[in-house]
C-alpha cells in the first residue's frame, strides 16, 4: 500500500469516524508499526480529522 492508497483510505474513513476513533486507530497503528512511520501516520490522521470539520 502506497501513500496514495493510505490517503484514499483515510478520506473514505473520515466521514464515518469521530476524531476520537481516529486517535484510537493511530495509537493501534503506532503500536504495531516501526517508529519510522509515525510521522506519516500522524499526517494522515490530521488529514482525516480535517475532513471531519
Amino acid at each position: 500500500m502506497d501513500m496514495g492508497d493510505m490517503m484514499n483510505n483515510a478520506k473514505d474513513a473520515a466521514g464515518k469516524v469521530s476524531d476520537e476513533q481516529i486517535d484510537d486507530a493511530v495509537d493501534q497503528i503506532k503500536a504495531k508499526t516501526p517508529d519510522s512511520v509515525d510521522d506519516k501516520v500522524d499526517m494522515l490522521a490530521e488529514q482525516a480529522k480535517k475532513l471531519n470539520d
